[in-house]
């Protein structure tokens, strides 16, 4: 298959049980009917919680900012 966005060919990939399809040169991610539900349904239970912190002023708590689970699955 074609990438949509430069006609490069496609490269299948695995993840978490799950064949996505990307492409090499513009690293666009393109996935089948319900293959994101497949994964977010996966991810769901690691994601952790949210965490507050307080600034070096000791100010109001600002929550962090949680690192997104589409980081680790998508590291090609």
């Amino acid at each position: 298959m074609q990438c949509p966005v430069d006609g490069e060919t496609l490269v299948t990939a695995e993840r978490s049980g799950v064949e996505i399809d990307y492409c090499p040169k513009c690293r666009g991610v393109w996935l089948d009917r319900g293959e994101l539900d497949k994964i977010v349904e996966r991810a769901a239970p690691s994601a952790p919680e949210p965490t507050y912190s307080r600034d070096d002023h000791g100010s109001r708590p600002h929550k962090k900012k949680r690192e997104s689970f589409l980081g680790d699955l998508f590291d090609f």
